[in-house]
């Protein structure tokens, strides 16, 4: 996998790859997507979004964070949607030439949230809701955290069965996996934390 460029993880040998996700990482990955996820159906229900859109978002996400289980999954979706095959290997490949011109500031705040790790600068977040409005900005960060919540568990899962299967993923370990498979036990108390924070009307963050 190419090294993003910019991106410095000492953690890691040279052409590995981006640091995975930690426990704590993913309880609050989770948590943040379980309380934004229904305005991306909100704006689909509303049309402010359509299904092309929404998997140029997540191809976007998942080719940052190299979910090869993501990949597999929403390449499917994209074809369904209407996406050709060669636009979704150019999002894979991080080639965004395709990108219809109206969509593009929403992909690449994609790509920036996940290379933040989900911690976009303020700027970033407030030029999307200038660009597209309040409801669908909303839509569009829904969006993204319903996928980075999809690669912060499918990747373990992944490297897991692939590492039994002879073909483990350089940037992982077994120890790593079965953290991460077993902080799905974590999901029903993020999911829990969400909704009660929904109920007290706890801010979201960039809402």
């Amino acid at each position: 996998m190419k090294t993003k460029e910019g991106e410095v993880n000492p953690k890691k040998e040279p052409g590995f790859g981006r640091e995975l996700y930690s426990v704590r990482e993913s309880y609050w990955i989770f948590y943040q997507g379980m309380r934004t996820i229904r305005f991306m159906f909100k704006a689909r229900r509303n049309r402010e979004l359509d299904q092309k859109f929404v998997e140029r978002l997540m191809l976007r996400v998942t080719e940052v964070n190299d979910c090869a289980l993501c990949s597999y999954a929403h390449s499917k979706r994209a074809l369904e949607s209407g996406m050709t095959s060669e636009e979704i290997q150019k999002m894979l490949q991080g080639i965004m030439e395709d990108v219809p011109a109206p969509e593009l500031p929403a992909v690449m705040f994609a790509q920036h949230y996940a290379d933040t790790r989900g911690n976009p600068t303020p700027e970033s977040w407030e030029r999307i809701v200038e660009i597209y409005g309040p409801s669908k900005a909303k839509g569009i960060l829904g969006s993204i955290r319903t996928i980075m919540i999809g690669n912060t568990y499918g990747i373990p899962w992944s490297s897991f069965f692939n590492r039994l299967r002879g073909k483990a993923d350089p940037r992982s370990s077994l120890s790593y996996e079965i953290s991460m498979i077993l902080a799905t036990f974590l999901i029903p108390l993020s999911f829990i934390h969400a909704l009660l924070s929904d109920i007290f009307r706890v801010p979201l963050k960039y809402s």
